[in-house]
């Protein structure tokens, strides 16, 4: 990234959430210059960065957006390479990484990686590689479902990637070890929740066919381990019943930033902008997005990392 050069199409926004007045300019042949991996922010009004392999990463900045209206947010979504949870861990990493080195050329104040996989396979690497706050989903979603779970039996469902790296089956029973953990994979819940099919037959019929085997587990909490997966949460919870709750992990992880930021005097008092990028095909991912969000920005940003 540092002296690389590329085309930018760039759209600002102005507001106290995702919605507000539209600032639209162009910047071609931008030269950037950089400067020390994450060099640590002292400015609370900095932006806060956010990647995830694509859409799904929006359900976190949503959540950090009501849970901090006065925040900057800078959104990458690598949806040129997406998804991340059928990739080498390798692949994954160095992906991270790229998605983590755009968002700190922008100065952020904390980077928070907003897809679960890479949390999985990157976190670590991306803590010790920048001086500025980085934290993933997982643990505070891990930390959530042990509050939660009186029966100590935990459920998780998320990608291929997710669910092999076991990094929830780690966190939760370093917090409890006497936790039970059941996890699956469900694949086909990204396509459903990216295609708008989040509550019809097809949708319900998955979830039957993936939630089955929790039903005779007796779980009591089950982690939504996958950030599209919010999108699909009344079916889950139709599936599942009243008595098993379901974690969010935007959520906890909206909260989780909340207090980083406060102890570190990072809070900003506003007012916040929104900036919207992605690695390809902006105007399906503008389609898309508003399954997440509502209304957004008549155009979003496309950038070659």
């Amino acid at each position: 990234m540092i002296g690389s050069r590329f085309t930018v199409y760039e759209l600002r926004v102005t507001s106290h959430g995702f919605f507000g007045r539209f600032h639209r300019f162009f910047l071609a042949s931008v030269d950037f210059i950089g400067y020390s991996a994450g060099s640590m922010i002292s400015d609370k009004d900095a932006p806060i960065g956010i990647f995830d392999s694509g859409i799904g990463g929006l359900t976190v900045a949503r959540a950090i957006g009501y849970t901090l209206p006065n925040e900057s947010l800078i959104y990458l979504g690598d949806t040129a390479r997406v998804p991340y949870g059928t990739k080498s861990a390798e692949t994954i990493l160095r992906y991270s990484m790229e998605c983590a080195d755009f968002l700190v050329q922008k100065r952020v104040k904390a980077v928070v990686v907003a897809c679960n996989t890479a949390s999985a396979y990157a976190l670590c690497d991306l803590q010790k590689k920048f001086k500025i706050p980085v934290i993933g989903v997982i643990e505070p979603g891990a930390r959530a479902a042990a509050r939660a779970s009186k029966m100590k039996s935990v459920g998780v469902i998320g990608t291929w990637g997710t669910i092999s790296s076991n990094a929830y089956g780690k966190a939760l029973t370093s917090i409890d070890e006497e936790i039970s953990v059941i996890s699956k994979a469900c694949p086909l819940f990204v396509s459903l929740a990216e295609e708008g099919w989040t509550d019809n037959e097809v949708a319900r019929a998955a979830a039957e066919r993936y939630l089955a085997g929790f039903k005779s587990e007796s779980i009591d909490v089950l982690i939504l381990a996958c950030t599209h997966y919010p999108l699909l949460k009344d079916v889950i919870a139709g599936c599942m019943g009243d008595n098993v709750m379901l974690v969010d992990s935007a959520e906890t992880t909206a909260n989780s930033l909340e207090d980083l930021l406060r102890e570190k005097g990072l809070v900003s008092s506003g007012p916040g902008s929104r900036e919207i990028y992605v690695t390809d095909l902006p105007a399906k991912f503008e389609t898309m997005a508003k399954r997440f969000l509502g209304p957004i920005p008549s155009c979003v940003t496309r950038v070659d990392l």
